[in-house]
């Protein structure tokens, strides 16, 4: 098949959009309003944007508590979502009050963050800790609601010492997990990891890529 995807007739059960951009990583975004009331929310529409300095940036559609936070108060956190904390997530993503703590609600503890004001999830393994660089709005073809691009500058980084393993951070170790399309996830594991070597470009340009295992260097 093939459509046009401003007019979106695509003829399908459900908008494949999603289904077809993935896996994506899961933003777990914590904030808190002028109150001090804290909010959790997951964002399927999360990523690295940039390494030096680091950045991310996550989608919210329309104005929801975790944007109106972060305009108000220029910080949040991204915990990572795993297997183990999967039923949290899911809770976290209900669609409660302003005034509803998720954290309570989802029976998860948050633990203080050392350069913002908004906690991580306790149980997560790693959490960014960000500073608000840039809000975007994004037009919408629908009219009806708006999308915005929070672009955050990570100022502080939470990684358990447990997912440490030979000096580096061992992901698979973590099960995180992504979004698909629909109602799908995926958890990345050590049985589906695998690493590549980078290729190597040689005098008279050929390319060649080092059998074996990962030599250790960064390139």
């Amino acid at each position: 098949m093939h459509y046009d995807s401003i007019k979106n007739e695509h003829g399908l059960k459900h908008d494949p959009f999603k289904a077809l951009v993935a896996p994506r990583p899961i933003g777990w975004v914590s904030t808190v309003d002028k109150n001090d009331v804290l909010n959790l929310a997951p964002y399927s529409f999360f990523n690295a944007v940039s390494e030096r300095p680091h950045y991310v940036m996550f989608v919210s559609a329309n104005r929801k508590d975790s944007l109106r936070n972060i305009e108000d108060n220029g910080e949040f956190t991204c915990s990572i979502s795993t297997m183990d904390t999967r039923d949290g997530m899911n809770i976290s993503s209900a669609q409660v009050d302003s005034l509803s703590d998720e954290f309570a609600l989802s029976n998860l503890e948050t633990a203080e963050s050392i350069f913002v004001k908004p906690p991580r999830v306790r149980r997560a393994p790693a959490s960014l800790e960000c500073r608000l660089w840039k809000i975007v709005e994004l037009p919408d073809v629908s009219g009806d609601r708006g999308h915005f691009i929070v672009i955050g500058q990570v100022i502080g980084i939470f990684i358990d010492d447990s997912v440490i393993k030979d000096g580096i951070v061992d992901t698979a170790s973590m099960q995180p997990l992504a979004r698909m399309g629909y109602m799908d996830y995926a958890v990345v594991t050590p049985e589906t990891t695998f690493s590549l070597q980078r290729p190597q470009v040689k005098e008279d340009g050929t390319v060649t890529v080092p059998k074996g295992d990962w030599d250790g260097i960064y390139r």
